[in-house]
């Protein structure tokens, strides 16, 4: 079936593709999450979406591509960093770069592809650069919000694929095995694993509460941390991996 990624990114009177919490808080905490592990040189973000992270990623990067699916989030993209990133319009199955690079962001993008491993395998074979590394991140099955809402009867299971997420293009929902399994069967080496920020509210919930004087910059630190020492119950997970030897 064809798609239509500009309706997929669209925000509807329901659900929205993405929050306040999103952009706010969970974007600062994937840049911090990374930092320690970025390579020197290039990079590659493949799902830019509007270039909120993307404007976050070049304070660390003077030579930024993207590749994103949607022309109408792409035009957002480039009206705002066009000076300062290489924007491609494609998609991740089809597109050619011509280079390979030194780090490589998906964030909150597996999810919503066809055939994810097969996206991993090019990333594995085509793209990363030796030494390089992938930052894999995807929302988190396990995360307590998603849980509480299977207690209340809003969602059959875990790692049910809700009406909403599926309006919104998600073909998956992964959890810290399921990911890694994926990973592994792309080829691809995990050499760490982690989450990022303990959550028990929906992003709604997040969004309201982040317009009161209720949570402070000092709980929202602490969630973050909370996070890495239990990474199965955060939003998102994250995986850092290099190319598997026996692929290159």
């Amino acid at each position: 079936m064809s798609r239509d990624y500009n309706a997929e990114g669209r925000d509807v009177t329901e659900h929205r593709y993405a929050y306040g919490f999103d952009f706010d808080v969970m974007h600062h905490y994937m840049v911090q999450s990374f930092k320690p592990f970025f390579r020197h040189g290039s990079l590659l973000e493949l799902g830019s979406y509007r270039g909120d992270f993307t404007s976050r990623l070049i304070l660390y990067f003077d030579d930024v591509t993207c590749v994103e699916a949607s022309g109408e989030a792409l035009a957002i993209a480039r009206e705002r960093l066009a000076d300062k990133v290489l924007f491609i319009d494609g998609r991740f199955e089809t597109v050619m770069l011509p280079r390979r690079y030194e780090n490589i962001i998906l964030t909150h993008v597996l999810e919503h592809l066809d055939d994810p491993i097969a996206v991993l395998r090019r990333i594995n074979e085509e793209w990363l650069a030796e030494g390089g590394r992938l930052f894999l991140v995807c929302p988190n099955a396990n995360a307590p919000s998603r849980q509480i809402a299977v207690k209340m009867g809003l969602i059959e299971h875990n790692a049910a694929v809700t009406p909403a997420e599926a309006e919104h293009g998600h073909r998956i929902t992964y959890s810290l095995d399921t990911l890694e399994r994926d990973a592994t069967r792309a080829g691809l080496r995990v050499i760490h694993r982690s989450g990022i920020f303990f959550k028990a509210l929906a992003n709604f919930q997040w969004d309201r509460l982040l317009q009161t004087d209720i949570i402070s910059q000092q709980y929202l630190d602490g969630c973050y941390m909370l996070g890495q020492q239990y990474p199965d119950l955060c939003s998102s997970i994250f995986l850092l991996c290099e190319s598997g030897a026996e692929m290159r």
